[in-house]
């Protein structure tokens, strides 16, 4: 199983538009083959700090997400909304 945990920083008047797309993503996201969960958290002390943690079966099922066309639209989107870039990380349990 691989944990994708992916930290966003927006622009303060882009955090509820992020939001809107990421509501209206989230099951197209977690009916992708591998995916068996994807959430959003926000951090506790900033309000334009999110996370979103996704859980797949392999390596290949998340890489095959990164190169589809529903992340690549979704990323498109919500890519102009950032005052950071984001950051990545794909986890394993050890």
């Amino acid at each position: 199983m691989i944990t994708r945990v992916v930290k966003m920083t927006f622009k303060p008047e882009s955090v509820q538009g992020f939001k809107e797309i990421f509501y209206a993503s989230q099951k197209l996201i977690r009916a992708f083959e591998g995916c068996n969960r994807v959430d959003l958290m926000r951090d506790l002390n900033n309000e334009c700090v999110f996370f979103t943690l996704s859980f797949w079966n392999s390596e290949e099922d998340l890489n095959a997400y990164r190169q589809s066309y529903l992340f690549k639209n979704t990323w498109s989107k919500v890519k102009p909304l950032f005052s950071e870039k984001a950051e990545a990380w794909s986890l394993i349990s050890s």
